[in-house]
């Protein structure tokens, strides 16, 4: 007997963020992520539109990372009556938990669309009450023809590809990709036999700097800066790259490849999610591990000031330059990043370094493209510090490793779905993927359809 599946693309289309996408298999139905979409605001105001399904019909949502444009609209789906169970890695629950409770406290305030009822600590509370975690590879039995795994991503921590088997044939959802080799995670999980993949396409039109070649520009990047005797800015995300960073860092000061300054970790988020990075070593790679045994202070090392409290991010003003300044949000959309933009970039002796990919419309995209003049907290402000973009520290596959993940299933694979990209960069992915293998692909539209026949 035939099986039938069905695929609803309800986010993460057309956009990087947003990730939303609908299974119903077997009676099922399943979510796979539930995330905001953000590009100028942390949240644009499309979220708080219904959702395009009941949310009392779902079974199960499964999660592929932490990072909030993949979980963010969870207190949404549990506000309007979403009672399944959450399924995602051990390191994702946890992650999860400061994320959404720090995504909270700046959406509560906004009254416009009562998103204060939205993101209450019942909702989130009620999340983690159903909210089951599983090692990578494990088996989760959903039906009698359906099982569930995770697969590692290698994009942050805990961060999986959603492999669902049905039937004997294969769906892989991949969430989004690793840019292997990371400096703290294992490489992507290699996978050959997928009847049907979902993947994200971030950087499908262009390729990143290799990973030596990343090091040596961050170490050029401070050293330009220091001889300038400026203030290095950092925008970086909490989740994943501000620990990267500060593992390059920590390699950097302790074989004296940069001078010694006062380096700020200025993000209370990622401070905290840096602890439970340390909950996690087992999940770290080989080299990390290695490193991690012989210096039991990994994430801290001299010079390095870690800010909890406003009033220790206000003293970093009064500190002489040189010095370095790292803090969130990785787009400049929020956070303690935007008042030290105002305050730095002004000045031609500064440096505003980045490492993350810059949704269209963000303030980090506007830098990044040349603007000279922007708009911070109502306050115009002139940009004169020099902008600097590292694209090797994304936490993205480049477009020659995106094409590689698929090379790796050519001979199985009958049909390649391409979202979480700008339309460019998917299409771009879409046209190689039919050229060069010979693969039936496409990038669908928000709210397109597909059935899949097993």
């Amino acid at each position: 007997m035939l099986g039938f599946a069905k695929i609803t693309f309800c986010g993460g289309t057309g956009s990087v963020t947003g990730a939303n996408f609908l299974l119903e298999i077997d009676d099922k139905k399943i979510l796979i992520d539930c995330g905001l979409t953000q590009g100028m605001q942390l949240a644009e105001d499309v979220n708080w539109v219904p959702f395009p399904y009941n949310p009392e019909e779902i079974d199960i949502l499964f999660i592929t990372h932490a990072h909030i444009d993949h979980i963010g609209r969870i207190p949404k789906l549990i506000n309007e009556g979403f009672n399944g169970k959450i399924y995602s890695t051990k390191p994702t629950r946890l992650l999860s938990g400061p994320m959404l409770e720090d995504t909270a406290g700046i959406l509560s305030k906004n009254k416009l669309f009562n998103l204060n009822k939205i993101y209450s600590e019942e909702n989130i509370k009620k999340a983690f009450l159903r909210w089951l975690s599983f090692d990578y590879k494990e088996k989760i039995r959903i039906t009698e023809n359906l099982e569930v795994s995770f697969k590692n991503a290698g994009h942050i921590l805990g961060s999986a590809m959603v492999e669902f088997v049905y039937r004997g044939k294969k769906i892989l959802f991949t969430g989004d990709l690793g840019n292997s080799p990371s400096p703290l995670l294992p490489d992507t999980d290699k996978i050959t036999d997928v009847d049907y993949l979902i993947m994200e396409s971030v950087y499908g039109d262009r390729n990143h700097e290799s990973r030596n070649d990343r090091k040596n520009l961050l170490e050029n990047v401070i050293e330009d800066n220091y001889k300038r005797k400026g203030t290095l800015i950092i925008p970086t995300f909490s989740l994943e790259r501000s620990q990267e960073l500060l593992f390059e860092l920590n390699d950097l000061v302790e074989n004296s490849r940069i001078p010694i300054m006062p380096i700020f970790f200025d993000s209370p988020l990622a401070i905290r999610l840096t602890e439970i990075f340390k909950q996690f070593k087992n999940y770290f790679n080989e080299t990390a591990q290695k490193v991690l045994s012989e210096d039991k202070y990994l994430f801290d090392f001299p010079g390095l000031h870690s800010t909890l409290r406003s009033e220790e991010s206000k003293m970093i003003n009064d500190t002489p330059n040189p010095k370095i300044v790292i803090a969130g949000s990785g787009m400049s959309s929020g956070g303690r990043i935007v008042h030290h933009e105002r305050h730095y970039l002004p000045d031609p002796n500064n440096t505003i370094l980045l490492t993350g990919y810059q949704s269209l419309g963000s303030l980090g995209r506007l830098i990044q493209e040349g603007v000279k003049r922007v708009h911070i907290s109502g306050e115009e402000v002139n940009i004169q510090a020099h902008v600097v973009t590292i694209l090797g520290y994304s936490g993205h596959k480049d477009g020659d490793g995106l094409y590689s993940f698929v090379e790796d299933m050519q001979d199985k694979v009958k049909k390649v779905f391409v979202v979480m990209g700008e339309p460019k960069s998917s299409m771009f992915l879409v046209q190689r993927i039919r050229d060069n293998l010979g693969i039936e692909a496409s990038a669908p539209q928000k709210g397109d359809s597909v059935l899949l026949s097993f």
